[in-house]
């Protein structure tokens, strides 16, 4: 047999799978050992000797922690474990013009549920302080939003407050992540200009009705507010438009 016929019977050896493994084994060592934020972690070399991969291999594993923020290097430290930030890792990877029609719908059906329901810890954790600062962004408001497509900006910086009430770090970075679909949502001309011929609550209304520190009155109004936008969603894809989670 001659040897270009053996190259042709030849296939590439699957590296990223090594990786894989090299990953997963480094990620289950950490846990064994009880790893905290600050530890230190075997250098390049120690660990390709240690595991029996090239140090390429290790070098590309790394990578991929760093990526997923569980390491981070430190000077004079080397590589050190990490608190994960989970949310960052997600933003990265939120690119609208990549996502598809049921994705971008099921980011905006994530927003809906978690705006409200936020509204008992907005109630709760609310200054009066906080509400009346909310109020000087929305007093020249008009008190229904029939019809009304509120400038994106303005709309981010409302509902970025509320967000910021709920004393919940966690949940102001996911609302970065959303970010992206919401503006991508108002560019692109995924959201109507209008609606079907009904009244929503405005922005000025939630602020009153926040005032009244009733969360279940909150929540409903919430709700009634984000339809504005849900009701206007103009997607071809498999789930319809005005499909909003109610029961």
């Amino acid at each position: 047999m001659k040897a270009d016929d053996l190259r042709y019977g030849l296939q590439a050896i699957d590296r990223s799978s090594l990786v894989d493994r090299v990953e997963m084994n480094l990620i289950e060592l950490f846990t064994k050992k009880e790893l905290r934020p600050g530890d230190a972690i075997p250098r390049e070399m120690e660990l390709a000797e240690i595991m029996g991969v090239s140090r390429t291999v290790i070098r590309e594993t790394l990578t991929r922690l760093r990526t997923m923020g569980l390491i981070e290097s430190k000077k004079h430290k080397g590589s050190v474990i990490k608190s994960p930030q989970f949310f960052s890792v997600m933003q990265k990877s939120m690119i609208p013009g990549l996502l598809d029609e049921v994705t971008l719908h099921d980011a905006f059906e994530m927003r809906l549920v978690i705006e409200v329901g936020m509204a008992d810890l907005i109630v709760t954790r609310a200054s009066d302080e906080d509400i009346e600062r909310l109020y000087s962004l929305v007093k020249d408001e008009t008190d229904h939003s029939e019809d009304t497509l509120f400038d994106v900006d303005y709309e981010i910086q409302f509902h970025g407050r509320l967000y910021d009430m709920t004393g919940n770090t966690s949940l102001s970075s996911f609302q970065q992540i959303l970010l992206p679909v919401f503006c991508y949502a108002y560019t692109s001309g995924i959201i109507n200009k209008t609606s079907a011929d009904r009244k929503y609550v405005s922005h000025k209304e939630l602020v009153e009705i926040l005032k009244l520190r009733d969360a279940d009155m909150f929540r409903s109004a919430m709700r009634k507010h984000l339809e504005n936008h849900f009701n206007r969603l103009d997607f071809t894809g498999n789930k319809p438009a005005g499909n909003t989670g109610k029961g």
